[in-house]
């Protein structure tokens, strides 16, 4: 049983409007799954989302009108992998700019996840 909160490969989230991002950082929240878009520490709390819904799958997942697998499975989204791959660049170049596990967590608290 493959839990989401728990995978380290890259996930993608797609709604059912056909919206669709790679998920920098995840976690729990009361409501259903709070997410971090790609580059989200360059931006402001507009790259932080809350999607509502129960959180369902052994991947892929479901969380409200959102379904959650990886990135590079069934059928992949090139430019979702490309934004991936620029992401990786910037994480291994700029490494000094992203903030520490700890930093991330207590934003994400901040916006109402469960650790």
């Amino acid at each position: 049983m493959a839990d989401l909160f728990t995978m380290k490969a890259p996930l993608m989230i797609r709604f059912a409007s056909g919206e669709a991002s790679v998920m920098a950082e995840y976690f729990r929240h009361p409501q259903g799954l709070l997410y971090f878009d790609l580059f989200w520490n360059l931006q402001t709390d507009s790259a932080i989302h809350l999607v509502k819904g129960e959180y369902k799958g052994e991947g892929p997942w479901k969380v409200g009108d959102a379904v959650i697998s990886v990135l590079g499975c069934h059928g992949c989204d090139a430019d979702l992998a490309t934004q991936f791959s620029e992401w990786q660049s910037y994480r291994q170049m700029c490494a000094d700019e992203y903030p520490e596990p700890l930093e991330i967590e207590r934003l994400a608290v901040a916006h109402g996840a469960l650790l």
